[in-house]
Order: structure tokens, then C-alpha cells, then sequence
């Protein structure tokens, strides 16, 4: 499996078809391989890059830090973009990944060609989203605390998608093995934007929520949709893991990725 050392962390990554890239970027406690199957079916659209975001599975950092931050992530997610010149790439991201690609078409919108946000939660937008994201962090460090750090994965699901019983057993075990690592950027904090900064963001950009999420990542997303200019934005049925392949997804990179 391909690796790339960046930042003092080892990226492992995956790429599937050729073309123009498309970058995709998973939220807290998933995995770049657990998209593997959503980026083959994205290859008709270009070359798709998928990796595992610092400390998460196949890139799990020896004596993982305390804290990381999206800041961090974004760093890892521009050099992995220029090393494999797949730079301006469209970039596809989910949860706390969303975060990360908006930071990226922040920090440096020469790399981002167009941008897929699939619930990103940033704070700064709204009071009722910042109280949501700190009661969600002293949850998970409660759980730490009273059940170790195992337990977080767990947690964070209970919290996000309301289950953990139901679901399957390759998740359940994905989220509980990446624990460690969704604790320490809970506690390195989320991307907080301001409704002047997302008038910056200046390529096509794509808001998807679910219709079973929690109310507050709706809310979010239409925040977004209205601040970042000539956003559209789009409801999908289920809920907070929405299908990075989904059509909705694919017929708006069919538009804005060259073949």
C-alpha cells in the first residue's frame, strides 16, 4: 500500500482510476480504505485519492499526541496533494474531514478545483452548533474517564448517529480501534469560520445533509450553503454517513471535473 511521509506522520493512500483528481477526506473515527468502494465508483469521473488522515488506521502515529488539529490535517492533506501533483484536485470530505477541506480552500484555494461537503460541522457559525460541539467533547472525555479510551468510538456514534447495536460489525470495530485518535482531535478543537470568511471561497462548492442527522447538522449546512457564494445545496435520504458516491455527488463532479 502506497505511503507518503509528511509532517512527521505516515499517510497511507489508495488511488483508483485516471484523470483529473478528486480528493476524498473521511470524518473522525473512519478511514481512508472504508471509502474504497464509494472511490471505484467515482473513477468514471477521474482519479480518485483516498488516505487515511493522521493517527487513523493504516496511518496510526507511534505515541499519538494529546491533541491534533484540523490545522494539522490540512498541512498533511496539501502535501500529500502536491507529492503525488494532483494539485488543483476536487476534494469530496465528510464530518470533521469537511472541516478540513474547507481550511484547505482557505489556506490554499490553489490546490481546491471544487469542493463536496458532506456535513461538515465547523463552529463559528452558529452559538447553538459551538454548545452542541462542547457538550459532544466533555461527553467523549467523560467517557475516557469512566470506561477508557476504547469506549470513545462507541460514544461518538451513540451521540452522532443516535445507534451502535444495529450497526455493523466492520464499523463498530473501525470507530472503536480509532478511538484514541478521535479523542485527540475532539480536544484539538474544530474549524471555527466566520460568515466573511466563507465569501472567500471562490470554486463551486456542494452542501449535502441527511434527512435523518440531527437537526444541528442541518442547520449547519445551511449556513454554509447561504455564505459560501453560488453554493447549492442538497438533502439526501439516511443519515449522518452520507455516501461519498452518492449521485447527487457524482452529477455535480460530472459539471466541474474535466475528464
Amino acid at each position: 500500500m502506497p505511503r507518503l511521509h509528511v509532517n512527521r506522520a505516515e499517510l497511507h493512500y489508495e488511488e483508483h482510476g485516471s484523470g483529473e483528481p478528486i480528493l476524498c477526506i473521511h470524518g473522525t473515527g473512519s478511514a481512508g480504505y472504508a471509502w474504497s468502494d464509494a472511490a471505484e465508483r467515482l473513477t468514471h469521473l477521474g482519479r480518485v485519492i483516498v488516505y487515511d488522515r493522521r493517527g487513523f488506521t493504516r496511518s496510526a502515529v507511534q505515541n499519538l499526541p494529546d491533541t491534533t488539529t484540523v490545522a494539522q490535517h490540512t498541512d498533511d492533506a496539501l502535501a500529500l496533494l502536491r507529492a503525488l501533483e494532483a494539485v488543483p484536485a476536487a476534494v469530496i470530505a465528510r464530518s470533521y474531514g469537511g472541516s478540513v477541506a474547507l481550511d484547505l480552500a482557505l489556506r490554499a484555494p490553489e490546490a481546491v478545483r471544487a469542493l463536496v461537503l458532506l456535513e461538515a460541522v465547523p463552529f463559528g457559525l452558529s452559538a447553538d452548533v459551538d454548545r452542541w460541539g462542547d457538550e459532544l467533547t466533555a461527553t467523549l472525555e467523560r467517557a475516557a474517564a469512566e470506561r477508557g479510551v476504547d469506549a470513545v468510538g462507541e460514544t461518538l456514534l451513540r451521540e452522532v448517529l443516535g445507534e451502535w447495536e444495529s450497526l455493523p460489525a466492520a464499523l463498530r470495530e473501525l470507530f472503536a480501534a480509532n478511538s484514541a485518535a478521535i479523542l485527540a482531535e475532539t480536544r484539538g478543537g474544530e474549524l471555527t469560520v466566520t460568515g466573511d470568511e466563507l465569501t472567500r471561497i471562490g470554486v463551486p462548492t456542494l452542501v449535502v445533509s441527511a434527512a435523518d442527522s440531527p437537526e444541528i447538522f442541518r442547520d449547519v449546512a445551511a449556513r454554509l450553503a447561504s455564505g459560501i457564494p453560488g453554493a447549492r445545496s442538497v438533502r439526501v435520504e439516511g443519515g449522518h454517513l452520507i455516501d461519498p458516491a452518492d449521485p447527487v455527488v457524482q452529477e455535480f463532479l460530472s459539471e466541474h471535473v474535466r475528464r
